[in-house]
């Protein structure tokens, strides 16, 4: 641990990797500038996880009064969706977790300077500021850390930039609900936000360009679609768009599969690094497309620069920006930490959620594993049957001969509660028979993790309900 208290660190960007290298860098003993050029908190709080999520909620809502499993005995009727109200609690939600999570914390930490404006480097040791307000400051730094995060990219599409589209973040700031909404894009943010939109009420259409997630295992791409449909969403495969107009309030696209007219239309085609303003090629930071390459540190090139997070080539998950964030700082005041990324959860909020861990099946193949897998149907998990929904599956990749887990792909409503036991059944070593041993307890879904262990041996359809 550092006992040089005058290490002075400037932290540019205040998001999930940011705030968790200055407070973890303040914990060790250093003294933090953090440079923030727009509102402090990062996408996660302000534009991302948090407004998306509380949207998505709202939409399940909307859609269980409009139709359930129990209809034949529970009345129910299509609601009336005020978007301008949701809207308005939405933000006051976000709001408050801007502050309680990031200005309240900045506000109390003494040995936290922020500087509100855009940094750019001038060598390995000194950054200018061009202050918000005006005017310029240069900040001398022993160490530095970048986490300056990502945005939306903009496909070359003849004719887009030209148009008002949507984006994830001005989509989630709509106050109105458009009538027909076309999605550009196939991965978590565009199925996220698509659905939640059909389920408020819009007319829905999604384009992509080879299947739905392409890049996970293609049963939950098959599955999602599934849904999709299931809900009248329409989904156009391997289809792109060749020229996008606006004229009359709409949106004319040309694609391979036709015309399609729209009132808005939503690029979400993945996320560009922030990282062009920061004169990072002029001090020899390496980047890749504009990702920052950090090593199992998280330093760049350049020693004592450092990065995490949206900005580098890591998953983009807040919880692995957090995790590179505080192990950076670990590293800048003379510990030594590395990022382990090999039991990382991820997970899409459509419902139902789809929820991933360790390698697919192909991964595993791929790097010379000999693999043995299992997928249960949904219809044999006791909480989907009485849930009277069971559409999905939960797949298992195990290693054959020591039949250690490799891996975990589920689809299923609360997936994203089951796979932090999957995290943690990999991260421990277990094998399909240890999970098959363990208690679970009855009518869960997690449940299905122990059911799907145990059809590595047996045939589950011949169980006693609650066998263990």
């Amino acid at each position: 641990m550092s006992n040089d208290n005058n290490l002075h660190i400037a932290v540019i960007g205040s998001g999930g990797a940011a705030m968790a290298a200055a407070l973890k860098a303040v914990e060790r003993g250093a003294r933090i500038t953090l440079i923030e050029r727009g509102t402090i908190g990062g996408t996660c709080v302000n534009i991302g996880c948090v407004p998306s999520k509380i949207m998505i909620r709202a939409a399940h809502i909307a859609h269980l009064r409009k139709e359930s499993p129990s209809d034949e005995g529970v009345s129910a009727q299509a609601p009336k969706v005020d978007r301008a109200k949701l809207l308005q609690q939405q933000q006051a939600r976000v709001e408050e977790l801007r502050d309680s999570k990031y200005e309240s914390i900045l506000r109390d930490q003494s040995a936290i300077t922020v500087l509100n404006g855009e940094a750019h480097f001038v060598d390995a040791n000194n950054l200018v500021v061009k202050l918000n307000e005006g005017g310029e400051q240069t900040v001398s730094f022993d160490r530095a850390f970048i986490g300056t995060g990502a945005r939306p990219a903009k496909p070359p599409v003849p004719g887009l930039a030209e148009t008002p589209y949507l984006t994830s973040t001005s989509a989630l700031a709509l106050d109105t609900i458009p009538e027909r909404l076309i999605v550009i894009g196939a991965g978590f943010v565009a199925l996220e936000l698509a659905q939640a939109f059909a389920r408020l009420g819009s007319e829905v259409t999604v384009l992509a360009r080879s299947r739905l997630l392409s890049s996970e295992d293609p049963a939950i791409g098959d599955a999602i679609e599934a849904a999709f449909r299931r809900e009248g969403i329409e989904v156009l495969r391997q289809t792109q768009a060749s020229r996008v107009d606006y004229a009359d309030n709409e949106f004319i696209m040309d694609t391979n599969a036709g015309t399609l007219r729209a009132d808005q239309l939503l690029v979400a085609t993945g996320r560009t690094p922030n990282t062009e303003a920061l004169n990072l090629e002029g001090i020899g930071v390496e980047t890749s497309n504009g990702a920052i390459q950090v090593d199992e540190q998280l330093q760049t090139t350049v020693p004592g620069v450092y990065a995490a997070g949206d900005c580098t080539d890591q998953p983009q998950f807040v919880y692995v920006a957090a995790a590179g964030g505080s192990r950076a700082a670990v590293n800048m005041t003379g510990g030594k930490a590395t990022l382990d990324l090999s039991a990382m959860p991820g997970v899409m909020f459509t419902d139902p959620q789809v929820a991933t861990v360790g390698l697919t099946e192909a991964e595993a193949l791929k790097q010379g594993f000999n693999v043995d897998t299992r997928v249960l149907e949904l219809e044999n998990v006791p909480r989907a049957l009485v849930n009277f929904d069971t559409h999905g599956f939960i797949k298992m990749v195990a290693e054959r001969d020591s039949g250690r887990l490799l891996g975990v792909q589920a689809v299923t409503a609360e997936a994203g509660e089951l796979i932090q036991t999957a995290v943690m059944a990999l991260r421990a070593r277990m094998t399909v028979e240890d999970i098959g041993n363990e208690l679970f307890p009855y009518l869960t879904m997690v449940e299905g993790l122990k059911l799907c262990a145990q059809t590595f041996t047996k045939d589950v359809k011949q169980l006693s309900c609650c066998a263990g």
